[in-house]
């Protein structure tokens, strides 16, 4: 095969498979966020970088961006700053060019308490695939040069597909994306050979030695080949032409998204890549059989693409990218960004459709993710650029929080938002569910429902809406102004006429901590007269016009203490002055008690 750039084999085209919908939804509602309509890209680090192959973080709370270099170099960035230091040189270790290279990088999901990091790399001068460790120095922005190596993996003959990719998933287990072998249609059929570790995704535990086999490193129990079955341990799934780039969602269940790169005629991403999974090279390249092996090609036996794309157009070499969870509005939450390393374009999957967002000139290395979940887009010919957007869409959510009694209920917010401007919903609690407009474009509503409690303790819980917090409180009472400690419930002639008292502006009350919180934590008398102030929107319960004390305030007190008589009159019981009927004042008054 033609080479068409120094990592286009190692980045050529891989698979064709059906468009399968339904991957992207987990958004999380918090506070007013700015959402964002058109891609740009903001220079992180502009130029002087040579053949750059990776950029992540140390998940360490630092903000710093660490960016791997082909040649065997790691640079760490401080945040703010344009160029970087040197982290880590191992290039004497480093058989380098074409495909291969220091191609990977992961740290430990607790590397600001032990400091240790992975990488992945040709090792010189045969050639071989090392997994290796590394720890942090005494300087946080340089690394000690003593290796630990984990796993070596012969690869000879060939000089492409070495894969690189390595990553951390949920489970805590590192995940390692090894190539084929090289050369054309894979001839020893590495991809489907159960005893060979090339052509497949590995899992192993970098926490646990294996004293029996001397590795410094264990598979997990419950790896599909794992102990008397046969086939090597350390495999997690199969049938991979060269997965050059992965990442895990970062929202549950966490899907490991992977970006397999083609022969001659497609590219494909595949998710989600399950335990034993067999995902079809050499016997398919994408949808198509291949003719390697005709007997083989019988479908049920593979799992197919989430996505692919032919080589139209220039395109040769699929990047693997993320799924968009960060929070400055660069994209709509959810989505899956990826690339073409010929073409420099950048695309985006939605669940349903591909679309090109953007045109560059760049050989598009790889893509990566800062420690909020912005995304970033490397340029192999020596730059770091961030994805970003240049028209704002500032969004709102009405309300951003409701109190709900123990049998739960249903309800729904409006999300304002200029029109073209995309936004997603999503549950983060498995109480809590998104049951319309889970996505929208322009102004909408999401319905929500709220499952009861039964026997349960208080909760409190969260939908995200356009990149926005909706807070549900359910369950405990909220009243416990006098703090008295004797409940967590109030009293009428004690918590109850403190609150009617200050809601309707009588002067000498002082307010004391209270419980206002479905977890029942006590509070300071600055957040109960808080409390109390959002909810003293307009009380006029018995709705002669005026919020009244000896009216609205005792028909409230009767009501909320459970003094029954008075029927409640049609009134006003919301911020924004609406008059409600009846049962809708009941209905909120009934959300403020347990």
């Amino acid at each position: 095969m033609q080479r068409l750039s120094p990592l286009s084999n190692f980045l050529r085209p891989a698979a064709a498979r059906a468009l399968l919908a339904g991957m992207l939804a987990a958004i999380t509602l918090c506070l007013p966020a700015p959402l964002r309509a058109a891609m740009v890209l903001v220079p992180v680090v502009p130029t002087g970088l040579s053949s750059p192959v990776f950029v992540t973080h140390a998940g360490d709370g630092s903000n710093r961006l660490f960016i791997e270099e082909q040649g065997g170099m790691i640079k760490v960035l401080q945040p703010a700053a344009s160029t970087p230091s040197v982290f880590l040189d191992i290039h004497t270790r480093v058989l380098s060019g074409g495909e291969r290279g220091l191609l990977g990088l992961a740290f430990h999901p607790a590397y600001a308490a032990n400091g240790r990091f992975f990488v992945y790399y040709t090792r010189t001068p045969d050639g071989a695939l090392v997994i290796a460790e590394y720890h942090v120095s005494a300087n946080p922005d340089v690394a000690d040069t003593a290796e630990t190596v984990l796993l070596t993996i012969p690869h000879p003959t060939n000089t492409n597909h070495d894969g690189g990719m390595l990553a951390f998933g949920p489970d805590g287990y590192l995940y390692i994306g090894v190539g084929d072998g090289g050369s054309g249609n894979d001839p020893p059929n590495n991809a489907q050979n159960i005893n060979a570790l090339l052509g497949k995704i590995l899992r192993i535990d970098v926490d646990h030695p294996d004293p029996g086999n001397g590795t410094a490193y264990s598979s997990p129990a419950d790896n599909p080949y794992f102990g008397p079955t046969a086939g090597r341990d350390e495999i997690f799934a199969i049938g991979w032409r060269n997965p050059w780039r992965f990442s895990f969602d970062r929202a549950a269940p966490h899907p490991l998204w992977v970006g397999d790169v083609g022969q001659d005629t497609r590219e494909e991403v595949d998710t989600p890549v399950v335990k034993g999974g067999n995902y079809g090279w050499r016997v398919y390249e994408g949808n198509a059989c291949t003719g390697n092996d005709p007997a083989l090609c019988v479908p049920a036996n593979y799992i197919f693409p989430v996505l692919d794309y032919t080589h139209a157009g220039g395109r040769c070499a699929v990047t693997g990218g993320y799924v968009y969870r960060g929070t400055q509005g660069a994209l709509v939450p959810g989505t899956y960004v990826y690339g073409d390393y010929c073409t420099g374009e950048i695309l985006t999957w939605n669940g349903a459709a591909q679309t090109v967002r953007l045109n560059t000139t760049m050989n598009i290395s790889s893509f990566g993710e800062d420690e909020q979940g912005e995304l970033y887009v490397v340029d192999h010919n020596g730059a770091v650029s961030r994805i970003g957007s240049d028209t704002p869409c500032t969004v709102g959510i009405a309300p951003d929080v409701r109190f709900v009694n123990a049998a739960g209920g249903t309800g729904s917010v409006t999300v304002t938002v200029g029109a073209g401007c995309g936004w997603s919903a999503t549950a983060n609690a498995a109480w809590l569910h998104v049951t319309s407009g889970a996505t929208g474009s322009g102004g909408g509503t999401v319905g929500y429902s709220i499952d009861n409690m039964g026997a349960s303790t208080a909760r409190a819980g969260t939908l995200t809406i356009a990149g926005a917090t909706f807070t549900v409180n359910q369950g405990d009472a909220f009243l416990d102004v006098d703090a008295s400690g004797a409940t967590t419930r109030y009293d009428a002639l004690t918590d109850g006429l403190l609150a009617i008292r200050y809601l309707f502006g009588f002067s000498g009350t002082t307010l004391t901590g209270g419980v206002l919180g479905p977890t029942a934590t006590r509070t300071d008398p600055t957040t109960v007269a808080a409390y109390l102030d959002g909810i003293r929107p307009a009380l006029d319960i018995d709705g002669n016009g005026t919020a009244d004390a000896l009216t609205d305030g005792l028909l409230l007190l009767r009501y909320l203490f459970g003094l029954r008589g008075p029927a409640l009159i049609a009134g006003v019981v919301n911020a924004q002055g609406t008059r409600q009927g009846a049962p809708a004042i009941e209905a909120w008054i009934q959300s403020l008690l347990p």
